[in-house]
């Protein structure tokens, strides 16, 4: 297998990773770029202009091809803001004759009626928010949950016989224009477009790696300049992800507007507030802006949780990533404040920066990365799943690896 690259668009910068896939899953990391957009290219997570991305985009490959030698072979690239759908559906599907034995043809028209379905669901939101009923919609990611067959859980419903089949599975969809616009970048970029992945679907793939019958459980925050994109996984199958429009950004507007002071000057003063570089009267300035924001901020993340209550209890694991996760504030309030308590948790969350070296199956001895670089290497992952299609002997998650769709 080849070479694949990640390339997160990020709002405040561009992230590039390449990486060599390897043995038993494994991905091994062989370079990086990062590269810092300019005001105005991004909008609530979207591209807003085009030939200023890729410009960006092009100072970061060239970091890494400057490293590796050589171009990747296919790219993978994220996707997100309030206007991507994931959400995950129950069907039930009544089969006409349940002594025979399910197929994996009967199975993908099965999930084929399931995508249909979401998909008009996920156009319907679109439309009531933008008041726009012609916006299209595409396809981005899919994956199964849980399934069962006249209430019996299984894993791979192929050979088995029954008459209900219910079906849990998470599908995630985006306006056409941003796929379209992110399919035009590449093809300037002259990169070999392999998939579009919903962020926090990616790290949750990140998190879970190369093991079909990973039981890991948690909650992902990829908190980045313009969105906070939030993921619910249980017993290794993705519940949903939400999406709103508060980042890293926000506070430092907010830092501007409480300084009187230019956007790049608030931005290097929210720096120093966490490495204590500051007088004490900046510091309590400082403070209260972010208190204002935090507020907010908060309940967009209640908002986004809450949609997960029919779900029942939430993993108490929460994982943090993106630039804005390094603001300590951030990390301190969720760590200490009350914002859980309406929400379905058996106990307090456990908050806590994601930690690269813990992420199954890569390989990043030549590079230190950070919890920013999450999204980047959970890009690379659906990038690996997509390629390696269904192995027959692997179980349903495998299976249906495919479902992956760009």
């Amino acid at each position: 297998m080849s070479t694949i690259l990640g390339l997160d668009i990020g709002t405040e910068f561009v992230k590039a990773v390449m990486a060599k896939p390897g043995k038993k899953g494994n991905l091994e990391i062989i370079g990086i770029g990062k590269a810092k957009q300019k005001d105005g290219n991004m909008h609530a997570g979207a591209i807003a202009d085009i030939p200023a991305v890729i410009s960006t985009c092009e100072q970061a490959l060239i970091q890494v091809e400057d490293k590796v030698g050589e171009r990747a072979d296919q790219v993978v690239v994220g996707i997100a803001g309030e206007l991507v759908k994931g959400n995950t559906t129950t069907v039930h599907y009544t089969r006409k004759n349940p002594n025979k034995p399910i197929s994996e043809a009967e199975m993908n028209d099965i999930i084929k009626k399931v995508q249909l379905k979401s998909g008009e669901v996920a156009k319907k939101m679109v439309a009531l928010e933008t008041g726009n009923d012609n916006i299209e919609v595409r396809l981005i990611n899919s994956a199964i949950v849980s399934l069962t067959i006249d209430g019996y859980k299984v894993m791979n419903p192929v050979g088995f016989k029954g008459s209900d089949v219910a079906i849990l599975i998470y599908t995630a969809f985006a306006p056409l224009i941003h796929v379209a616009a992110i399919e035009k970048v590449c093809a300037e970029l002259n990169l070999d477009l392999l998939a579009v992945a919903v962020e926090p679907f990616a790290v949750c793939r990140a998190c879970l790696g190369d093991d079909p019958d990973s039981s890991f459980s948690g909650i992902v925050m990829d908190i980045g300049g313009g969105t906070t994109d939030i993921a619910v996984v249980d017993d290794g199958g993705v519940e949903g992800t939400k999406m709103f429009s508060i980042g890293g950004r926000s506070f430092t507007h907010q830092i501007a507007e409480a300084l009187g002071c230019d956007f790049d000057t608030a931005e290097e003063k929210k720096l120093q507030f966490d490495t204590g570089e500051l007088d004490d009267r900046e510091k309590a300035k400082i403070e209260t802006a972010i208190s204002k924001n935090i507020s907010v901020w908060l309940t967009g993340v209640e908002v986004a949780l809450e949609e997960f209550e029919s779900f029942g209890s939430l993993p108490r694991n929460v994982m943090l990533c993106g630039g804005g996760a390094s603001l300590s504030t951030i990390q301190e309030t969720l760590a200490t404040s009350d914002w859980f308590e309406n929400l379905p948790f058996s106990r307090r969350p456990v908050i806590h920066l994601i930690d690269i070296a813990e992420l199954p199956n890569f390989i990043t001895k030549d590079f230190e990365l950070d919890h920013s670089f999450a999204t980047a290497l959970g890009l690379l992952r659906v990038g690996t799943d997509t390629l390696a299609g269904a192995p027959p002997e692997n179980k349903l998650k495998a299976k249906l690896a495919k479902l992956l769709q760009n």
